[in-house]
């Protein structure tokens, strides 16, 4: 928690959340993280932090499974790979996602902050990630209950239009590609997880 607090006050723009994932956020996160005996499915992780949700992934897939983890934080990988880099599933890759060439995923997890992004950076990483997910799969990010709400009504001059812009690029996503969204009250602060999946699946049944 020390490490994470540290980094939240340096960089507070990229890690987004002032403690980590909540067992019940990471739990909802990773709902369609779901083994298939026999067969190996791939799983990526975007903005893992410190491994709150990590665990959960981990603790989720089979034997035969893969988990790519990208983290932009250097600290933040550099304890990933203290803490996992004995399991041969887990993969690291350190940088920003936009930074990498993904491979193609069963189930993608994302814990970047997109309240802190631009317009044109929250469009791209979307792209790109619902780009990499196979026929069937699901991406799945959270946002804060009530962020939206305070950061429109706090905002004003051009960081109101840099939060109008990108709120609006978020609901585009959301209509076009949501299939379930679910609260989770238990977290701090209270969160809202979506899932999504490519326009051309089918809609998934809760």
């Amino acid at each position: 928690m020390s490490l994470f607090l540290r980094e939240y006050a340096r960089t507070r723009r990229d890690v987004g959340a002032i403690a980590p994932s909540s067992s019940r956020l990471g739990r909802a996160l990773t709902r369609y993280v779901i083994p298939s005996p026999g067969s190996s499915r791939a799983v990526l992780e975007v903005g893992p932090g410190t491994g709150a949700v990590t665990r959960h992934i981990a603790g989720s897939i089979g034997r035969l499974d893969t988990l790519d983890l990208v983290e932009a934080n250097p600290r933040f990988a550099d304890l990933l790979r203290g803490a996992y880099g004995s399991d041969p599933r887990l993969r690291f890759r350190t940088g920003l996602v936009q930074e990498h060439d993904l491979g193609s995923y069963d189930t993608i997890v994302c814990g970047l902050p997109f309240a802190n992004f631009d317009a044109r950076t929250t469009e791209d990483i979307f792209s790109r990630l619902l780009g990499a997910l196979r026929p069937g799969g699901t991406l799945s990010f959270f946002g804060y209950v009530g962020g939206a709400t305070m950061r429109r009504t706090l905002a004003r001059g051009p960081a109101r239009e840099h939060t109008l812009d990108g709120q609006n690029v978020l609901r585009r996503i959301l209509h076009r590609h949501a299939f379930r969204s679910e609260s989770v009250l238990g977290n701090l602060p209270p969160a809202r997880v979506h899932h999504l999946a490519p326009v051309s699946d089918p809609v998934h049944a809760d």
